[in-house]
């Protein structure tokens, strides 16, 4: 008996036949040997008419059926009986959940003269057990409704007759429940009961959910870690770059070839550095330049038969002007000189002296305001490697500036010489620059670090082996010489107090043949090769003597005498070393004077 549990009831609709060996008024004989309908689960189901909806839950106890054919105690009002757990044996009318089914009895076909309908549960008792009460036999029954489904001619569930009641299992369990609309595979119920003790397994066979917590069972896709998370997002990412490379590879190539083939999409725009401050700093190139150009000034010159262009820069405010003595030459006597300064502005000047042997003259312009003097520097400061600055207007080529160092100091040249005679030809101790200077930039100042002259440019080296600046047309090959400053104040405050220059002079004739090592006095000629109360007369230089040093420094041949002495001012000491008959000594004299042209 399923005392004090739930029982879950189906309603049935239709009268159903006393089932075989229940009578109207004998006992409830056993119902084991019932005619049942098995179905294909294992499911034992009583012939009769099923309904598949309508179930509800009843708390009533089982009861066994009356011995003397009355009708169960609590019957519903509708003259019902509960069908109850079964004794093992009893046919039973459940499905296969094991749900109990409430039945109306069906009509005594048998029986006392007060039972019209008499049934017999599926748990009745056997007929040795204690009767239960009877219905009263006044009780009329009440009319059925007819059933929905006219009987199946098969009885065929659910529209059969019911047959015996079949026990519940002794444990319920739950069973899977599909989802809407799926089929579920056919099988052998979860649970064991009589007739299929040996149940297929199935997934929740074992589920108790009032059992303690176990191990989950998992039917899903496995949940991924933490760290296949990350590495699954990393190579979405690598995937993703690399594709976005590709494309972007592809688009930028593309976009390149066009615009290579057409040339842009616009108008081209190049970059360029923003304007920057004018000023320089005073000791660069730009910054000398930018002092000195204003006192800088070109000079044209034209004569008779020629013409010629140099260089000059301002002396004072007076309009007198320095340059080289062969820039001014070709205009002689009647020729013409226009100055044009670095602005632009032109004048005329005229020749206010000149001196062929240190190749210097000095002209002047007149009526012109705002001159600026370049300031003067000293030469005798001046060290090999110093950075200078020429300016200078080389083949016509007004206000060009380059830029060198000093290569050499005290060099002998000598330039000119064209008239045959030696009277143009030109002594000077130069300064050696290696400073770009071509036809042009004679007169043209040689500047230091502070924009300051420390020589005037003159003559260069080239390459047919000239060394005069007018002589020819050959360009620079880095030999430049300037005649040191300190010599040219000299002659230009001569040349602009008297017009003419003088030059220091040891009172002999040198023998300019000579090709041994030093300076030898001549020994036959048109006149006495010591000038008779001259300085080296005094002195006891006598003819034939070679001179070989000049204050300690050696002399090679009779030109290089000759600058060394011009290098002085007359009335200047020196000291001389000679060489006679083998013999060696050294004398001092006081240098003499002589007018130059």
């Amino acid at each position: 008996m399923n005392e004090g549990k739930p029982t879950k009831a189906k309603w049935w609709s239709r009268p159903r036949p006393v089932p075989p060996g229940v009578g109207a008024a004998g006992p409830v004989e056993g119902i084991s040997g019932a005619e049942t309908d098995h179905t294909s689960d294992g499911d034992h189901r009583p012939e009769g008419d099923y309904r598949s909806d309508g179930d509800y839950e009843l708390d009533r106890p089982s009861v066994g059926a009356a011995s003397s054919g009355t009708a169960l105690s609590g019957v519903a009002p509708s003259s019902t009986v509960l069908s109850g757990a079964a004794p093992s044996g009893a046919g039973a009318g459940s499905g296969s959940d094991g749900d109990f089914e409430l039945e109306r009895p069906a009509p005594a076909q048998q029986g006392g003269p007060g039972a019209e309908e008499a049934g017999a549960p599926s748990g009745a008792a056997p007929a040795d057990q204690a009767p239960v009460a009877a219905v009263p036999a006044q009780q009329t029954p009440v009319d059925r409704p007819r059933p929905l489904h006219d009987p199946d001619p098969y009885s065929t569930p659910p529209y059969g007759e019911p047959g015996p009641w079949a026990p519940a299992p002794p444990v319920q369990h739950p069973a899977a429940t599909p989802a809407h609309g799926t089929a579920m595979p056919p099988g052998r119920p979860s649970a064991p009961y009589p007739g299929n003790p040996h149940p297929a397994p199935t997934p929740w066979q074992n589920y108790d959910p009032w059992a303690a917590p176990g191990p989950l069972q998992q039917n899903g896709a496995a949940v991924e870690t933490k760290t296949q998370r990350r590495k699954r997002a990393r190579k979405a990412l690598i995937l993703g770059a690399v594709a976005l490379a590709v494309v972007s590879g592809g688009v930028g190539g593309a976009v390149g070839a066009y615009l290579e083939r057409n040339g842009g999409v616009g108008d081209v725009t190049l970059p360029q550095a923003a304007k920057e401050a004018p000023g320089r700093a005073p000791d660069s190139v730009a910054g000398i330049a930018a002092r000195a150009l204003p006192s800088v000034v070109t000079l044209h010159v034209r004569g008779s038969s020629e013409e010629d262009t140099g260089t000059g820069f301002v002396l004072d405010t007076r309009g007198h002007i320095l340059t080289n003595n062969h820039v001014v030459e070709p205009a002689g006597g009647g020729g013409e000189i226009t100055v044009t300064f670095s602005g632009g502005e032109s004048a005329k000047a005229t020749v206010v002296g000149h001196d062929s042997g240190y190749d210097l003259a000095v002209v002047k312009v007149s009526g012109v305001r705002g001159l600026r003097p370049m300031a003067l520097g000293n030469s005798d400061s001046v060290q090999v490697g110093d950075p200078v600055v020429a300016i200078g207007a080389p083949f016509d080529l007004a206000n060009t500036v380059t830029a060198g160092i000093i290569s050499a100091k005290e060099r002998p040249i000598t330039a000119g010489g064209e008239k045959g005679d030696g009277s143009d030809v030109s002594y000077v101790d130069a300064l050696q620059t290696d400073a770009p200077i071509n036809p042009g930039n004679s007169g043209g100042p040689l500047l230091d670090t502070r924009a300051r002259v420390i020589g005037i440019n003159s003559a260069i080296r080239s390459a047919d082996g000239g060394t005069d600046l007018q002589g020819g047309q050959a360009g620079s090959i880095g030999l430049g010489f300037a005649i040191p400053v300190n010599q040219a104040k000299r002659v230009a405050e001569e040349l602009i107090n008297t017009g003419r220059a003088t030059h220091p002079v040891i009172g002999v004739m040198l023998d300019l043949d000579y090709t041994g090592d030093g300076a030898r006095v001549g020994t036959k000629g048109g006149g006495a090769p010591v000038t008779a109360g001259g300085p080296g007369a005094k002195a006891g230089i006598k003819a034939g003597d070679v001179i070989t040093e000049v204050d300690g420094q050696r002399v090679h041949s009779g030109e290089e005498l000759i600058v060394k002495t011009r290098a002085h001012r007359p009335g200047d000491r020196l000291r001389l070393t000679l060489r006679r008959g083998g013999s060696q000594r050294t004398v001092t004299l006081v240098l003499g004077s002589a007018n130059g042209g």
